[in-house]
């Protein structure tokens, strides 16, 4: 099985430094040209028929199409500023991580996710280009949970509560619309392969070491030593914590049932 040093040796030179600001990026410059055409986002929308057609430049610009969905005036821009503060954060921290090349090989299988998705399911998920941010969140949040964020600028909560609450609301989503699960999870596969499946084997493995090292130590622990024995029956105090003990003439110790006259 190839390894993925032996990929970033053969194609290392396709890393992509930055992937996601550029993306955000991208989000951003569509949202203000959405301002003066409206109807932008349409032209850019994932249509099978219209792709089928020619018009195949929608199996690009579909990813940042639904940029207008943040919603106009001052708190969609708000939104779109945030959004695009947070995606260069969790972009120079998955970099630092994993490296730009395993981190440019996230994004590439979540856009191929989200293609496959919007090609083969019943129907085209409007705005599911922002599941590749759901996606980067969640790696982010398994990698860096105790990272803070300010929550109405005062309450610092940690990463790990927001990705439940994203968590949660999918799956809310998904049980209103089913056919949003295949969708979901093709669009959430780079992060089940990348940071999802890898932390739970590395808990796993830290459960099964502790598992390991309390066996080894109770294994370790000497037997308490007994302070009475009886001579005949070999029962002592630690077996039967009940039993009373004499010295005998012969000055050997036994239990009462057998102490010698």
């Amino acid at each position: 099985m190839i390894s993925l040093d032996q990929l970033e040796r053969r194609w290392g030179g396709l890393s992509f430094p930055g992937f996601l600001r550029y993306y955000a990026m991208l989000h951003a410059l569509v949202y203000v040209l959405q301002w003066a055409r409206p109807d932008l986002g349409e032209l850019l929308e994932f249509d099978r028929t219209k792709i089928l057609a020619g018009e195949v430049w929608r199996v690009v610009t579909f990813l940042f199409a639904s940029s207008g969905s943040v919603g106009p005036g001052g708190l969609g821009m708000l939104a779109m500023v945030f959004m695009v503060m947070i995606a260069f954060m969790m972009s120079s921290a998955l970099e630092e991580a994993w490296g730009v090349f395993k981190a440019t090989l996230f994004y590439a299988c979540g856009i191929l996710g989200l293609v496959v998705g919007n090609f083969l399911l019943p129907a085209v998920m409007p705005g599911s280009g922002f599941l590749l941010y759901g996606a980067t969140f969640f790696a982010f949040a398994t990698l860096f949970p105790k990272v803070e964020f300010l929550l109405f600028f005062i309450l610092p909560v940690q990463v790990r509560f927001f990705a439940w609450f994203q968590a949660a609301w999918m799956v809310l989503m998904a049980m209103g619309n089913l056919w949003l699960v295949p969708m979901f999870l093709l669009g959430n596969a780079n992060y089940l392969i990348f940071a999802g499946i890898p932390a739970l084997r590395g808990t796993l493995r830290v459960l099964e070491s502790a598992q390991r090292k309390r066996r080894f130590l109770a294994a370790k622990e000497p037997e308490s030593e007994a302070f009475h024995s009886c001579a005949l029956c070999d029962r002592t105090d630690e077996t039967d914590r009940d039993l009373e003990f004499r010295v005998g003439r012969d000055g050997r110790e036994y239990c009462i049932d057998h102490l010698q006259e």
